[in-house]
Order: C-alpha cells, then structure tokens, then sequence
C-alpha cells in the first residue's frame, strides 16, 4: 500500500510538472518599429517594453528599425505587445507571423 501511495505522489507531481512547462512556453517575434529614429527611442523602447508583462528578453536594431522580442505567451501576445509600443508612441508591425519557439531551460 505504501509503494502504491509513493508511486502515485511522483506521478502526480510529475504531470504538474510537466503542465506547468506547458504554460511558459516562450515565443519570438520581429517587429517593424516606426519611431525609432535614434538611440533614445532605442533607451525608451528598452526601458518600457523590456518591463511589460511576459516580456522575457528584447533587442532593438536601429539600422533596420526592429525590435526582437522574446515574450511567454501564457502572459502576453503580440496584439498587447503593439499596444505597449502604441503607448509609447511608436507604431509597431509584425514583420512576420511565424514564431520559433524557443527551448525550454
């Protein structure tokens, strides 16, 4: 009895486990940023995108005026992502629609 009891508190921890990764699932994606004329608009841009919520790691490129954002979508999307840039009065795109992944850590 007591190995059957053991045997399912491992298991059940072990699929909680398994879900809760399921849930910090991170995507990337590359915005096409107007606005970004300088390198303040990059320290605005880093300094208020890089805090929204989900929002895990960020790179701007002021040559080519995008920003890479690496975001968890259990807490964020791309749509809230725009409106973040909307608030700080740039207008961001997505320049593409496909997300990689990225491995889990």
């Amino acid at each position: 009895m007591k190995r059957f009891l053991v045997f399912m508190i491992c298991f059940f921890v072990a699929m909680s486990t398994a879900f809760a990764q399921d849930a910090k699932k991170k995507e990337t994606v590359s915005f096409k940023v107007e606005g970004m004329d300088c390198n303040n608009c990059v320290k605005k841009i880093e300094k208020n995108i890089s805090f929204e919520k989900g929002v895990t790691d960020l790179k701007c490129d002021l040559d080519t005026r995008t920003a890479e954002v690496t975001y968890r979508t259990d807490k964020t999307d791309t749509d809230k992502l725009a409106t973040a840039f909307k608030k700080i009065g740039m207008t961001a795109v997505v320049i593409d629609d496909e997300k990689t992944e990225e491995p889990q850590k």
